[in-house]
């Protein structure tokens, strides 16, 4: 095996993840066409409505009872960063922000010291199918900044930097940089869109990195070298089989590697596609109860009370799975009540 490679794990729906990292959901659902009122254009007979986690025909309602996805649920202590590679997620929250985002697009949210959120995948189209396939990644708080107000933020799929790599072979390697810099081999640095204000992305010491790696058939690409100390963990989430230096490697998989080696990525079958998540441990106690990030057990039990007094300012939304319409296309809505779209940015 690789040295670089210090472990090797098999990928389910919820993946492996290491400090700062809390979590990661990778939802591949081949929904088919939708009903006029974003829900599916089938039968729901045999699925466990408000629970719906089985997969029949390739798909799931989650936690949704006509629109598939999650109804209004709190946070405290983290972030989410949801990363929609296809199709699109409606979003709505307790701070009055909004949005439809998907195709590429991240949305980035600092949940703080409180906030309500609903995530529900809208089919929009009705002539033919509406797959979605996203990645939700929870990125922790250290302490300090655990109870900082919550925070809406959109990268759109236009503005995300895209690193365009030819191998010695002419063979296509593209680096999707969602956080953290990357420096291409030509030594130019691609620099992605800024994080919230206090995420713990936000200190370039920390050196978190969320890359989507996409390599076409026999490419080869090297992930560089990081500093020492870190987490870093690579997903092989689509394709075939590969080697990892001249480790041989197959889809499905998860690696956590030494941080300050550099790897190079040999795909051995068709278009292979990698994430990787890497950052430096905030090293701090965890105390987690489903969706509440805190240090200790007394600030967890405090989180529970607080949302009990004060639903973390209500649910200004008609609908606890509320969704935007059969005609809206990609808009954010901050909850400074300014309105963005990708073509307005």
């Amino acid at each position: 095996m690789s040295a670089a490679i210090q472990q090797r794990l098999k990928l389910q729906m919820f993946w492996p993840t290491f400090d700062p990292f809390l979590f990661c959901a990778f939802h591949n659902d081949r929904f088919p066409e939708g009903n006029g009122a974003l829900g599916p254009a089938a039968s729901l007979a045999g699925r466990d409505i408000g629970q719906d986690f089985a997969g029949i025909n390739g798909w799931r309602m989650y936690h949704g009872s006509k629109v598939p996805g999650f109804p209004a649920h709190p946070h405290r202590g983290f972030e989410t960063v949801t990363i929609v590679n296809e199709g699109f997620v409606d979003h709505a929250d307790s701070m009055g922000a909004a949005g439809r985002y998907g195709e590429g697009d991240t949305q980035w949210m600092t949940a703080g010291k409180g906030v309500q959120h609903s995530e529900m995948f809208p089919l929009v189209y009705q002539d033919k199918a509406n797959p979605i396939e996203l990645f939700q990644v929870w990125l922790n708080l250290p302490a300090k900044n655990k109870m900082v107000e919550p925070h809406f933020g959109m990268l759109w799929n236009e503005q995300t930097p895209i690193a365009a790599l030819q191998d010695d072979a002419g063979n296509e390697a593209r680096v999707k940089v969602v956080a953290g810099p990357y420096l291409a081999p030509s030594g130019e640095t691609i620099t992605p869109l800024s994080p919230p204000p206090d995420s713990w992305a936000g200190d370039p010491d920390n050196e978190v990195a969320i890359w989507i790696i996409d390599l076409e058939e026999s490419a080869r690409w090297t992930l560089p070298a990081a500093s020492p100390g870190l987490s870093r963990t690579l997903y092989f989430f689509e394709g075939q089989t590969g080697q990892l230096d001249a480790t041989e490697v197959a889809v499905q998989e998860a690696y956590v590697l030494d941080s300050s080696a550099a790897l190079e990525i040999n795909n051995t079958g068709s278009k292979a596609r990698f994430l990787l998540l890497q950052g430096r441990p905030i090293g701090e106690p965890v105390q987690q109860h489903g969706p509440f990030v805190m240090n200790t057990r007394e600030e967890l039990q405090q989180a529970f009370f607080d949302y009990q007094c004060t639903q973390f300012g209500g649910w200004p939304w008609q609908d606890s799975d509320q969704t935007h319409g059969t005609e809206k296309g990609r808009f954010a809505k901050f909850a400074s009540g300014n309105i963005e779209t990708p073509e307005s940015v």
